[in-house]
C-alpha cells in the first residue's frame, strides 16, 4: 500500500519511541511461552477475514477507549499487529502515553503473520 507523506511522518515519529519486533522475534517469544497478549488492531472487517488464533481484537479506533477494561495490568507485555506495522506503531505510542510499559509493535503485521505457520482462524 502506498502511504501518504503526512501519515508516514506520524508513524516514523511514533516508531522513534516504541519497541518493534519482527516476525522471527515474535515466533521466538511465542515459542518461549513468555506471557504476552497478542492484540489485533485492524478494523473489524479485517479481523473477521482472518486473524491469529487467540488474538484479542481491539481496533485502532477503540483501543485507547477499551484497553484499560480489557487489559488493566499496565505492565503486561502487549504485542500489537495491524496490516503491516504502521497502525500498530501508532497504537503502541498511545499506549505508552497511557502508562502501559510494554507495548510492542509487530513489524510486518498481518502480511507476515498469515505466512508464519502460526495457527490462524476466521
Amino acid at each position: 500500500m502506498q502511504h501518504n507523506p503526512g501519515f508516514l511522518a506520524l508513524v516514523n515519529d511514533a516508531k522513534s519511541r516504541v519497541k518493534e519486533i519482527d516476525l522471527a522475534q515474535y515466533k521466538e517469544l511465542h515459542a518461549s511461552g513468555e506471557p504476552h497478549i497478542l492484540i489485533d488492531t485492524r478494523e473489524e472487517s479485517e479481523f473477521a477475514a482472518g486473524h491469529v488464533k487467540g488474538a484479542l481484537h481491539l481496533g485502532k479506533g477503540v483501543i485507547e477507549r477499551d484497553i484499560e477494561t480489557k487489559v488493566p495490568d499496565k505492565s503486561a507485555k502487549l504485542v500489537l499487529y495491524c496490516g503491516g506495522g504502521f497502525r500498530s506503531a501508532l497504537v503502541a505510542d498511545n499506549l505508552l502515553k497511557m502508562g502501559y510499559t510494554q507495548p510492542i509493535s509487530l513489524d510486518g503485521g498481518w502480511r507476515a503473520l498469515k505466512e508464519s505457520g502460526l495457527e490462524l482462524e476466521k
